[in-house]
């Protein structure tokens, strides 16, 4: 256990020593700004229009109150957060490579399962810092906004939600570990990243995103229209995912042929 606890606090050595909590803290600021700017437009579009921030061309759907913030809130860390998420993964991993430290790892007297374990508790727990810091920004947000429609139950409903999509997203970046590694870098997993990133929005477009990991989070946001009822067999999908992505990444590292 103290191996292990050693390894996690080397791990968020490194992590903190770099410029990736910068870049992904700036990153999902936006989420809460933009989440806010977009209400402000939609509870008062005609002072929005008369500061310059919409045209009188421009035709805005939707309504502002505290129900369809937090659905646009948890539908940004949904999708934002497979990018930032997945990127946080790939450098934890990957850099390992592109710095050429992975012979310095290895030669260590600690177990391989171990170290890559430690990793992915580093990849979990920093976005789910990031996480409650744009929930506990967006919460404020939408108080300065002033937006309508504001219950205890719909708060307590919206922050279940979201905090469902957001735990839901981060377990989905447990396979970058696996492109990382086997990629020997950055490349193969931000590619990864990518490449699922935009198969959800189309195989969600299908009605088949329920059984898609990567969809997943998204639609139980909202992002197909209201679902109202969390699906267990894809809360299940999504826990599998993260899983074999973990076993997989372990067994690489225990078994492919380090260079």
């Amino acid at each position: 256990m103290n191996k292990l606890f050693t390894c996690v606090f080397i791990e968020f050595k490194k992590l903190f020593r770099s410029k990736v909590p910068l870049i992904t803290t700036l990153a999902l600021t936006m989420v809460p700004f933009m989440g806010g700017f977009f209400m402000f437009i939609l509870k008062d579009p005609n002072l929005a229009e008369s500061l310059g921030f919409i045209s009188a061309k421009a035709h805005i759907i939707g309504t502002a109150d505290w129900g369809s913030y937090m659905d646009l809130i948890s539908q940004a860390i949904s999708i934002g957060g497979l990018l930032v998420f997945g990127f946080i993964t790939s450098w934890i991993f990957g850099r390992e490579y592109a710095d050429r430290t992975i012979k310095d790892l290895l030669a260590i007297p600690v177990s391989r399962s171990l170290i890559v374990f430690s990793k992915f508790i580093v990849a979990i727990i920093w976005p789910f810092m990031l996480s409650i810091y744009v929930l506990i920004l967006s919460l404020i947000i939408g108080m300065v906004i002033g937006m309508p429609g504001f219950t205890s139950s719909l708060l307590i409903d919206g922050v279940f939600i979201y905090m469902i999509c957001s735990i839901l997203t981060m377990l989905l970046s447990t396979p970058v570990g696996l492109f990382a590694s086997a990629g020997r870098g950055y490349l193969s997993p931000l590619g990864f990243v990518i490449f699922t990133l935009v198969l959800a929005q189309i195989i969600a477009a299908t009605g088949y995103g329920m059984y898609f990991p990567w969809a997943i989070p998204a639609i139980i946001a909202g992002i197909a229209g209201k679902f109202g009822i969390i699906e267990h067999s894809s809360i299940l999908i999504v826990l599998f995912t993260s899983l074999i992505g973990i076993i997989s990444t372990i067994l690489w590292w225990r078994f492919a042929e380090q260079h």
